[in-house]
């Protein structure tokens, strides 16, 4: 019998296995392949203080192994989100979530994370200071290691609940943020956000997203993202959440071998609804090949 629990800042989870943000909306969608319920926990759809469009059309773009989005923080805002989508979803996931929060000024980010601090469903703040597709905000805040220290010293001062940075591949230093982030307060990291990209439309001689440039996800992006870890991990002390391009149940256990605690599943829910649950259900197999009786032994074994 194989243990898959795992934990984050006190928080156990069943599995390691979490979708990301901005592939699994509030839940409503995927609970309709599946009893969501699962899932170690999931991450919903990037939260800002007032409600937001995002960019404009087109969004998406396809290339090998991955995509590229713009999709530009579209959501209701955090009041709609407390007052509706989150009491909905207690009628349907029964386990803490993660709410991933993004701003556009330091002011929001405080707001949005003193408010969702007080929704009883939400088990850790996920600060997104790594978003590749919105301007004025966003990823700037995660590329430098000031500017992310100072979201995560000003969001713990509000915050009870465990706060995690999620961090970008674009930083010219993605380290140097890490211990920056851990040195301001930070529970744990989130790493990595999507890696800036584009295509261009043969036809019309033009970007093919409306935004010019996206967010590469996917498994194109999975050992850069594994590489992001495991220099990250061996630099800090608090615990990561791993993802990007992860598809797989060997790809778990090699994220948590380079030292992630726990994992998100990002743009494979958006090419299989069911890749979370395919996931999760080949874990065990995949531990007893590899000779694994608990996941929590081998974070960071690949280097310890």
């Amino acid at each position: 019998m194989v243990d898959t629990t795992v934990n984050l800042s006190g928080w156990v989870l069943d599995n390691p296995v979490m979708a990301a943000s901005g592939t699994f909306g509030y839940g409503q969608e995927m609970r309709q392949f599946y009893d969501i319920n699962i899932l170690g926990s999931f991450s919903f759809k990037g939260t800002t203080l007032q409600p937001c469009f995002g960019n404009p059309t087109p969004r998406i773009a396809e290339c090998p192994a991955g995509m590229l989005n713009a999709v530009g923080l579209q959501n209701p805002g955090i009041h709609h989100v407390i007052a509706h989508e989150l009491p909905e979803l207690a009628t349907f996931f029964h386990k803490p979530v993660v709410a991933n929060i993004s701003g556009f000024s330091l002011e929001e980010y405080v707001e949005c994370c003193r408010l969702i601090d007080g929704a009883p469903q939400v088990g850790l703040i996920e600060v997104n200071v790594s978003c590749p597709n919105v301007h004025g905000g966003g990823m700037a805040f995660g590329m430098a290691p000031d500017s992310a220290a100072q979201v995560t010293k000003a969001v713990k001062a509000v915050t009870t609940k465990p706060v995690y940075i999620k961090l970008s591949p674009n930083a010219p230093d993605i380290v140097a943020v890490a211990k920056a982030c851990e040195d301001a307060g930070a529970d744990g990291l989130s790493l990595i956000n999507t890696l800036l990209g584009m295509r261009i439309h043969l036809g019309k001689r033009r970007p093919l997203l409306a935004n010019t440039m996206g967010g590469l996800s996917g498994p194109a992006i999975f050992p850069v993202a594994l590489r992001m870890v495991y220099q990250v991990a061996q630099a800090v002390k608090i615990p990561l959440i791993g993802m990007g391009g992860i598809a797989t149940a060997e790809d778990v256990l090699e994220m948590m071998l380079a030292g992630a605690a726990a994992v998100q599943v990002g743009a494979q829910n958006l090419t299989d609804p069911y890749a979370c649950r395919t996931i999760i259900q080949d874990l065990p197999l995949a531990m007893e090949r590899h000779g694994i009786t608990k996941l929590q032994d081998i974070i960071g074994g690949a280097w310890k």
